[in-house]
């Protein structure tokens, strides 16, 4: 059975970095599209960054463009999200999730989630 660990979060002051990772278990993670997503408090649960299957193509949304990079380590099966120069808007609990597909969608159609890591962005 598929599950995915997330880790990686913690507090950091504006402008400092974060690398969140997903573990995953019961799947190789480079078999499918997995993407990062956060929920704020108050807020609705939001995409942040994907990266696809098919051809390592990679999203980001625009508020974290030029800040945040997806990759994979293969051969650690695991998903990595560096957050730099970050922000108190940052500030979330992120998840790494998947529908096990080879293409990036919305988290409304994410099957597979971890339970999460809280980004605190402040100073």
């Amino acid at each position: 059975q598929l599950q995915l660990v997330e880790s990686g979060g913690g507090l950091v002051q504006p402008g400092g970095s974060l690398r969140l990772s997903c573990a995953a278990s019961g799947v190789t993670l480079d078999d499918y599209a997995i993407g990062w997503f956060r929920q704020a408090p108050g807020k609705e649960r939001e995409g942040v960054s994907c990266i696809n299957n098919s051809d390592g193509s990679t999203y980001y949304a625009d508020s974290v463009k030029g800040r945040f990079t997806i990759s994979r380590d293969n051969a650690k099966n695991t998903v990595y999200l560096q957050m730099n120069s970050l922000k108190p808007e940052d500030t979330a609990v992120y998840y790494c999730a998947t529908d096990m597909t080879t293409l990036c969608g919305p988290y409304y159609g994410m099957d597979y989630w971890g339970k999460g890591t809280l980004v605190t962005v402040s100073s």
